[in-house]
């Protein structure tokens, strides 16, 4: 497996904990679990994702830019899950904030599917995917158990 495939297998995993978590009504056990799983889930790629696939692109001319812009995107998705944590769960406001994450989600994954990787493809060999792949799954796992 390579870091293009592991980063989509959880990418599809943060699509339906994201359509998940607006399709809760007040606040119910299944807001709080969907919370909990989409918060974790988040939390923990984020610093796998940071840690074993931006920062080799950071170092990289072609790829820096797109790079630290996803590592942004990252930081903007962390305040919105901070603004949730503190937001009533029956407040209407819960519920705009939810969907505004699950739109700042969307539109990272697919600007890495449909940009970064793409670039990324360019200026990594296929060894360089491959340990990218087995440190991410590493990482995410112990982040997982971490945040759990």
């Amino acid at each position: 497996m390579n870091i293009f495939e592991a980063l989509r297998e959880d990418h599809e995993v943060q699509r339906t904990l994201a359509d998940k978590l607006v399709e809760t009504h007040g606040d119910s056990d299944a807001r709080h679990e969907a919370f909990q799983q989409i918060k974790t889930e988040l939390l923990a790629h984020e610093a796998a994702e940071e840690r074993c696939f931006y920062k080799p692109l950071i170092e990289q001319d072609m790829t820096q830019t797109h790079a630290r812009h996803g590592v942004a995107e990252h930081h903007e998705m962390d305040e919105l899950i901070e603004e949730l944590e503190n937001t009533d769960y029956s407040s209407p406001a819960w519920l705009s904030i939810a969907k505004k994450l699950r739109e700042k989600i969307l539109h990272h994954l697919d600007d890495e599917e449909h940009t970064i990787f793409q670039l990324a493809g360019k200026v990594l060999n296929d060894a360089q995917k491959t340990q990218m792949a087995s440190a991410y799954h590493k990482h995410m796992e112990e982040r997982k158990a971490q945040y759990a």
